[in-house]
């Protein structure tokens, strides 16, 4: 198909245009990403309280049976007081099961952002230096693995907290965020 030349011309016009419009846009999106990281940084300086100062209740000091049989820790909502699943913990891990019916999924706010990558993601910064330091072997830094069926969580196992302070933030980050994540699914 020929183009006339004002048809050529009114096409380049048109491309200009939505090339102008595009980095206007660009801009305007990079200003914005730029105020997100700013005010990213400024919450994690400030807001956040460690979940371990919070005033919560406290959990019980764990004292394992000789057999090793772990210790179960109801996690409730807050607001009523229901199950929404069971910290089991033993010495080496804690395995929080959601209770049948919850259905949250991974993907649900502040899971990975909050619980994962703040809560978990400094604890393991933390066993990584005293990996360095020579203050513990590799093999007990912290770690987190999810276990879903189908999309929904089953359970988080965290192994490796080995304090038991690190035990009171992880149950109370836990309910926290679980608690939070069923407010967020139903929005």
């Amino acid at each position: 198909m020929q183009y006339t030349e004002e048809q050529i011309e009114k096409i380049l016009e048109l491309k200009e245009s939505i090339i102008d419009k595009m980095e206007k846009h660009q801009e305007e999106l990079d200003f914005l990403q730029k105020n997100l990281d700013i005010l990213d940084v400024a919450l994690k300086g400030s807001s956040f309280t460690k979940a371990s100062s919070l005033p919560r209740k406290e959990v019980k000091e764990i004292e394992m049976k000789k057999e090793g049989k772990p210790e179960s820790i109801p996690i409730k909502r807050n607001k009523d007081g229901k199950i929404i699943a069971n910290a089991f913990v033993t010495p080496e891990q804690v395995s929080i099961i959601i209770s049948e019916g919850i259905g949250l999924t991974d993907e649900i706010p502040p899971l990975r952002s909050f619980f994962i990558e703040r809560i978990i993601g400094e604890m393991k910064k933390t066993d990584n230096v005293d990996v360095k330091d020579g203050k513990i072997e590799e093999s007990s830094v912290i770690d987190c693995v999810i276990n879903k069926n189908g999309p929904s969580i089953r359970e988080i196992i965290i192994k490796n907290y080995r304090q038991k302070e690190r035990l009171d933030e992880i149950i109370n980050t836990a309910t926290w965020s679980l608690t939070r994540m069923l407010e967020n699914s139903i929005k």
